[in-house]
């Protein structure tokens, strides 16, 4: 569970890192950019103290990283401009855990309990509260039906990549692999953030070859000088440390209790925003947050 609530603190670092790449450099430009970083930084762990391809499970990480760094990645960024950041992490956040637990009670037998599943749910229902628009926190786009489209996309790709991946561990622990621990996790990143670059490389590669790829905004000088150093911790923050800490927690933690604390991840981005934006929370987001707080220490309890 320790390793569930790390993954979330460095997710929410991650998303304020990602917003300043993304004005500097443009999503093109930053998306690649930080796996990149964590492709060589988790490469050369994996190479040395790690297993590197020798995992019995690497395929699986392979088809996982696919499915959630690729095609999930993707319905998130189709998404934003068309719901905008409150709807589109609702729904990633709040149907990929459902979607994750359903799919391991049927493909690998794993079951939660009646108490974990009621505080899973509050967790989530903490977020809800805590992101849903309303009259008063409208969305900063216009709403068009196409985008749910793509936020269903997104939450799949989250749910079903956790998914696969805990199918990976199950065969890497028949085959005698140690797979409850930080190494096994960080070696796992390694393999999932290898597939989804290859995937999302070739992605922008086929729409600049249908000249669809998204235009660079041009940054002010400020950010220009900043933007290499915002890409840099967009890495670590998210696909090095937040990604290696989501595969240990999922190496040892069934996805159904995995997710809803990883969905928390919006939650404190809030007082990391405060303290390195100024962005005061508002009153309905600190509330949800208290939910959530609640319902992840009584889960932790339940473990």
């Amino acid at each position: 569970m320790l390793a569930s609530f790390l993954a979330a603190f460095f997710f929410a670092l991650n998303a304020t890192c990602a917003s300043h790449s993304v004005r500097a450099l443009g999503t093109l430009r930053a998306n690649l950019g930080r796996l990149l970083v964590a492709t060589v930084l988790l490469g050369l762990f994996a190479h040395t103290v790690g297993h590197g391809f020798t995992s019995a499970s690497l395929y699986w990480f392979f088809l996982s990283g696919i499915i959630g760094m690729g095609l999930g990645d993707l319905g998130v960024y189709a998404a934003l401009p068309l719901l905008g950041s409150r709807l589109t992490v609702l729904m990633t956040q709040c149907l990929a855990a459902p979607i994750a637990a359903l799919g391991e009670w049927w493909w690998l037998g794993t079951r939660l309990t009646g108490l974990q599943a009621f505080w899973g749910l509050v967790i989530l229902l903490g977020v809800a509260v805590a992101l849903l628009p309303s009259k008063a926190s409208p969305p900063h786009v216009q709403i068009k039906p196409i985008g749910f489209l793509f936020g269903l996309i997104a939450a799949c790709g989250q749910g079903f990549g956790a998914l696969v991946s805990r199918k990976g561990v199950t065969v890497a622990a028949a085959a005698g692999e140690q797979v409850a621990n930080a190494t096994f996790g960080l070696n796992a990143a390694y393999h999932r953030i290898l597939a989804g670059l290859a995937f999302t490389g070739l992605w922008f590669l086929v729409l600049h070859l249908l000249k669809r790829a998204p235009k660079a905004p041009v940054p002010r000088p400020t950010e220009r000088r900043t933007g290499r150093w915002w890409v840099l911790a967009n890495g670590l923050a998210g696909p090095v440390a937040g990604v290696g800490c989501y595969q240990w927690a999922l190496a040892t933690t069934p996805g159904g209790l995995v997710l809803p604390i990883a969905a928390t991840a919006p939650l404190l981005s809030i007082p990391i925003a405060f303290w390195l934006e100024g962005d005061r929370p508002s009153r309905r987001s600190i509330v949800g947050g208290v939910i959530a707080v609640a319902g992840c220490i009584a889960l932790t309890l339940n473990r």
